[in-house]
């Protein structure tokens, strides 16, 4: 089966071009309870609210028709440059640089604002803020200038403790700035603790609900947002990214059901709102939760889905999403690789054509997913032609300064390195480099753009663990890798089989329970590792009446 041509991948160009284009007037929807006090003149008043309401959802195309419907009303209305300029920022959580435009096109919103010369200081404080995000670009880094409107939006926030609008965008720029390396995790823990209190007064307000998922998205903290998943769909129904934001945490504490029908939601949302990178993007995490129950068939259905909605994309204008191109790009990659490696379909996955597009870390998913089964089919030419591929994208990422994912293909090429070396029978080689990439990836976090990585390192090292028979070690690997990722399929049925290598009856009985468990709503006839795990706990409950 030929999945997802190349050429596809050329739609998200004009996606990227019409995002920036969308003026767009959303029909009146259901977006939540909002109040953003301004100066402005009274008709101007319930439009800004609504603007900020689309903004709290990330509507960013609606938001900046809404912003600039507000001028109509009141030309004069300063604060909605400051809206402006966070629209051109957009998805906080968007890996990756802003472009040159978007520097440009937000600079220019945060000197117009202050060319009105906004009418009371707070105002005149918002506008200053945003326009951290855009100063002195050439000279400091992306990250600083997210640190500097953090520090902005304390001060804003301190000076202004009755504006509830100043203390959530202030908790939104503590959970953006935390790097993904921080395992402290002390600025999200400070941006949750502001969001819950205020969540307590105004639990209609959308930016909240949507926030504390944010801040919580995490394996350590996820549950933590739960009551917030749970709400945001019903808060702001009419915005696509409310309907899957839930998924998020549901995927981190293993809902898996529950991230499919979120998803499902958000999935008919974003086509109606022709948002197709935020569509793709549902589609990823929905193909992620159906892989994790085996709902295969489902599955299929979803990546042959694919196609259409690329061509929708080619046809139709584009609204500006929570999603930005990079995401549909990386759904596009991500889709297909996951619905091969999480099935063991090494054929396929070895078959996945390569693409070269603007998200070189997109184009290393394809790259990652052949070269794993390349080297699992012991197809070393191919193996290694992968791993040169990594090695520069790898090398091309460091000179972008994108150093996140750098290192997040950097995992990848050394997770292939490892089977390269299992491959050619070096089992200590392929040991240490596999504990190199683990090591690695227990130093960072997942990125918003995905649901997980295609392959947790720890569960391809237990799998290894299992081919050098070492089931108790693998074992370990397995456990580990559940504590963080918990309900993988992969992972549970690993955990299961090991235990069962090692004589260890109790413990593979618990975890094939949980994987029977967790796919009870699998196909039937279900995945071989679910009848070997039906087949064990019916021998082990047999084991155990006639004792």
């Amino acid at each position: 089966m030929r999945i997802i041509p190349i050429l596809i991948y050329c739609a998200l160009s004009i996606a990227a071009v019409a995002q920036q284009h969308d003026h767009t007037r959303m029909e009146a929807a259901e977006l939540g309870k909002v109040h953003f006090e301004t100066s402005c003149a009274p008709q101007a008043q319930e439009g800004f609210d609504r603007a900020v309401a689309l903004l709290h959802s990330f509507q960013f195309g609606r938001a900046r028709a809404a912003f600039q419907s507000v001028l109509k009303d009141d030309p004069k209305c300063a604060i909605v440059y400051w809206g402006l300029g966070l629209v051109e920022w957009s998805n906080p959580f968007a890996p990756g640089m802003r472009s040159e435009s978007q520097l440009n096109a937000g600079r220019q919103a945060a000197q117009s604002g202050m060319e009105l010369i906004p009418k009371t200081k707070r105002e005149c404080s918002y506008i200053a803020a945003v326009a951290r995000l855009y100063a002195d670009a050439d000279a400091k880094s992306q990250q600083a200038r997210v640190e500097a409107y953090r520090d902005a939006m304390a001060d804003v926030s301190a000076k202004h403790p009755e504006d509830h609008e100043a203390a959530i965008f202030y908790a939104l720029s503590l959970a953006e700035a935390e790097p993904l390396g921080d395992k402290t995790h002390a600025q999200r823990l400070k941006a949750g603790a502001i969001l819950e209190k205020l969540y307590v007064q105004e639990p209609s307000h959308p930016g909240l609900a949507h926030y504390i998922i944010h801040a919580y998205d995490v394996p350590d903290l996820a549950g933590k947002a739960l009551d917030a998943a749970r709400r945001y769909s019903k808060i702001a129904p009419d915005a696509p990214h409310a309907l899957h934001m839930p998924s998020h945490t549901f995927t981190r504490v293993g809902l898996w059901q529950e991230s499919i029908e979120s998803n499902i939601a958000a999935e008919t949302a974003a086509q109606r709102e022709h948002q197709y990178a935020e569509q793709l993007h549902a589609i990823d995490y929905q193909m992620y939760a159906y892989l994790q129950t085996a709902q295969d068939e489902a599955a299929r259905k979803l990546l042959q889905s694919v196609p259409a909605i690329v061509d929708q994309m080619k046809s139709n204008q584009v609204s500006g999403g929570a999603a930005p191109p990079a995401a549909g790009y990386f759904a596009l990659a991500a889709i297909p690789a996951r619905y091969a490696l999480e099935r063991n379909d090494w054929q396929l996955a070895a078959s996945l054509q390569s693409a070269t597009t603007t998200v070189p870390y997109a184009d290393a998913i394809t790259w990652f997913a052949r070269g794993l089964a390349a080297a699992r089919l012991k197809q070393l030419p191919r193996a290694r032609e992968t791993y040169a591929a990594l090695q520069m994208l790898g090398k091309k990422m460091q000179d972008a300064h994108e150093d996140y994912w750098a290192g997040q293909v950097e995992i990848q090429r050394l997770e292939v390195g490892a089977w390269i070396h299992l491959a050619t029978d070096n089992s200590d080689a392929a040991l240490k480099t596999m504990k190199d990439a683990v090591a690695l990836e227990d130093n960072t976090d997942k990125s918003a753009i995905t649901p997980g990585p295609l392959v947790p390192a720890r569960e391809l090292l237990g799998e290894m663990l299992l081919r050098l028979g070492k089931p108790k070690l693998a074992l370990e690997q397995f456990e580990l890798t559940l504590k963080k990722e918990p309900g993988r399929f992969r992972a549970l049925y690993g955990a299961g089989h090991a235990a069962k290598l090692a004589g260890d009856a109790e413990t593979s009985r618990k975890y094939f329970a949980q994987l029977l468990n967790t796919c009870e709503r699998a196909d039937k006839p279900s995945r071989p590792e679910l009848a070997e795990a039906l087949a064990e706990t019916n021998t082990q409950r047999q084991a155990a009446v006639q004792k």
